[in-house]
């Protein structure tokens, strides 16, 4: 059953890619002919085990957005775990038992429950009594079994995460240094928690077992272990884990603190659980602990050193950090001599002064952090004036949290944050002005404002003379300015750098007020919060923007610079796909390629998508006759499939 199971992983992994080539791309990484035979494999899998896996494509999962998250009541509290950080109080607390040590994974438990083989629902943890409903975004995770063999009512438990290698993926395409996510756990509580599934899809959430509660029927014969091997045969992911007893427990973690570096799923310790079912329930549990497993938090490498000076470094929205310069110490075999202490609260609270004897670590043996202060000096020197621009400070407590910030908002370093952002693939798309020239054009004057980018014809003769530049950089540039000057309304709204609006955000914006920028600008929160996306906070965020004299006289001189490009606002009558949804497959003769048709369809209000449901009205496809999976999907399901031609005749 395993082997077949993970023979439907390779499937399903083969068969995406080559859709995401075929259909968002427009390339070919595979023949149909190919594809159809792996398809048809997969599905002859799916029959004969029973188990359907997120992201086949034999069964699509329709996208959902709701209002709210709902809340529900756990039918057995889920505790939190006792916790040690001694080798020898785990050996103790195993016994002579058997046990089985795992991965503390660092993300969301998730509830789920599967009724007559098919997932019904799902439920975060929340605070241990009630959690929120999060169905529809399991559904769209990226190894969840939709449907598995096992008919009776099954509850399992298990962690969402979202690897390293997918955080770090996730972060380089964001080119706002203050805007990356700050850990994978962050960033995978809010792509568990969003209100619309397709966010979560695109975040390739992962979900690991690590507790079966129910499955009524089955003969586990009294081991944790043969559950793990059962649900690894319902097609589900099963936490890495080791058979230990007492004797091997000790080698055992020091295998797993040797994984730790290497190991892609974020973890912030182990847990050890007895395989035997019936002695560890026997055990009970206490008001706040089950006494069936315990976790175990490495014990922090901690060494002694001193504060040396604080390194204030301020950002994009004008908050200065302060940082931790001290002596230099191995730390789990690297040298550290910086931590952050990301706040005047935090700092205050160990009482950090310069000189002060201070004990550091590194959280989860990776992030480097101050344990202690053994001389409390006391907070002293918060500097009165920003370290970039030299302009005021001021201390502003948020939610509790006491925090500095430069008050000026000529700030250099709030510019060249907002100028990087403004130049970016996303927005403005100007080559040759990395952050670091930005920072040297700001510094000697060039740019003080975004329309100043448009003149730096006139610094020609001190450009071509800088460090790193020269002539030709100096040429390339002036050239990808010229080309940039030419761009769309939605990108120069992402440009300027509102909190919380990005790319996708500007794009509804612009199309709900018909690329009407001034009215954009003038608009209320009631206009601004009926847009699809955008809710109070952003709408006041907005608002707040406009609401500046400046920030206007900023934004027309830097529309005197630009040639927005028209676009054609969908009126009454234009928008004649309005609610529609269409497939495109196969070859196309009349558009350069099923991209431009695709953008000619939602020009006119309808929406393109990579699968045929039965929400599809039409499949676009010129080959009526042939026997592919999307023809055979649409024939089941009543979808009409038309030619390019009908479709033009259509419009």
């Amino acid at each position: 059953m395993e082997d077949r199971i993970q023979r439907m992983k390779e499937l399903v992994s083969i068969l995406r890619e080559a859709g995401k080539a075929y259909y968002q791309e427009s390339r070919e990484i595979m023949s149909n002919f190919e594809y159809d035979k792996l398809y048809d494999e997969l599905v002859s899998l799916e029959k004969e085990t029973g188990v359907t896996l997120s992201g086949s494509p034999s069964q699509q999962v329709g996208y959902e957005i709701l209002s709210e998250l709902p809340k529900e009541t756990h039918g057995s509290p889920m505790l939190s775990l006792d916790k040690t950080k001694s080798v020898e109080d785990l050996q103790e607390w195993l016994g002579d038992q058997k046990g089985l040590l795992s991965w503390k994974m660092d993300g969301l438990t998730i509830v789920l429950t599967y009724e007559e083989g098919t997932l019904a629902k799902a439920v975060t943890r929340g605070n241990g009594e009630i959690g929120e409903v999060i169905t529809p975004n399991a559904r769209v995770f990226a190894n969840i079994p939709l449907n598995i063999s096992y008919q009776g009512q099954l509850i399992l438990r298990g962690e969402a995460v979202i690897t390293y290698s997918e955080f770090e993926r996730i972060n380089s395409g964001i080119e706002d240094v203050d805007a990356k996510y700050k850990n994978p756990r962050n960033l995978c509580s809010g792509s568990v928690r969003q209100l619309n599934s397709q966010i979560t899809a695109e975040r390739n959430v992962h979900f690991e077992a690590f507790a079966l509660v129910k499955a009524d029927g089955v003969d586990f014969h009294n081991s944790r272990k043969a559950q793990f091997e059962w649900l690894k045969g319902q097609g589900f992911e099963v936490v890495h884990y080791e058979e230990v007893d007492a004797a091997s427990l000790p080698a055992s973690v020091e295998g797993f603190a040797k994984a730790v570096e290497g190991n892609d799923i974020p973890s912030d310790g182990l847990v050890l659980t007895y395989d035997d079912i019936a002695y560890g329930e026997s055990l009970g549990r206490t008001a706040k602990f089950p006494r069936n497993s315990i976790a175990f938090k490495w014990k922090d490498e901690i060494r002694e050193t001193t504060l040396s000076y604080i390194e204030w470094s301020a950002s994009r929205t004008g908050l200065i950090n302060p940082v931790a310069v001290f002596e230099p110490v191995e730390l789990e075999g690297t040298t550290v001599s910086r931590a952050s202490v990301h706040n005047l609260s935090i700092m205050e609270g160990l009482e950090l002064g310069v000189g002060d004897t201070i004990t550091v670590y590194k959280a989860n043996m990776i992030i480097p952090q101050i344990e202690e202060n053994l001389t409390r000096s006391g907070v002293k020197d918060i500097p009165e004036e920003c370290p970039v621009c030299g302009g005021r400070t001021e201390i502003r407590k948020v939610n509790d949290v006491k925090s500095l910030y430069c008050t000026n908002p000529d700030c250099q370093a709030k510019k060249i944050k907002s100028f990087t952002l403004f130049v970016s693939r996303d927005a403005l798309n100007i080559d040759g002005l990395s952050e670091a020239t930005l920072e040297k054009f700001i510094q000697a004057g060039f740019i003080h404002e975004y329309a100043d980018i448009f003149h730096l014809e006139e610094h020609r003769d001190a450009i071509v003379e800088m460090e790193g530049l020269g002539q030709k950089s100096y040429d390339n540039l002036i050239a990808s300015i010229k080309t940039a000057s030419n761009t769309t309304l939605p990108r120069m709204v992402y440009g300027l750098g509102i909190a919380g609006i990005g790319l996708a955000n500007a794009k509804m914006l612009c199309r709900e007020f018909k690329y009407d920028f001034d009215k954009m600008r003038h608009a209320g929160e009631e206009e601004l919060v009926a847009v699809d996306g955008i809710g109070g906070v952003l709408a006041q965020a907005w608002m707040d923007y406009f609401a500046l004299g400046r920030n206007n006289q900023m934004v027309d001189r830097l529309l005197a610079e630009l040639n927005i490009e028209k676009e054609q606002p969908e009126i009454a009558g234009e928008a004649v796909f309005e609610g529609m949804n269409f497939v495109i497959t196969g070859s196309v003769e009349h558009f350069a390629n099923r991209k431009e048709l695709q953008e000619l369809i939602e020009s006119k209000g309808g929406k393109v998508t990579g699968s045929v449901t039965a929400k599809t009205a039409y499949l676009i496809n010129n080959d009526a006759a042939s026997n592919s999976s999307k023809n055979k999907k649409a024939k089941e399901l009543g979808v009409p499939i038309i030619s390019e031609e009908e479709f033009l005749r259509m419009l």
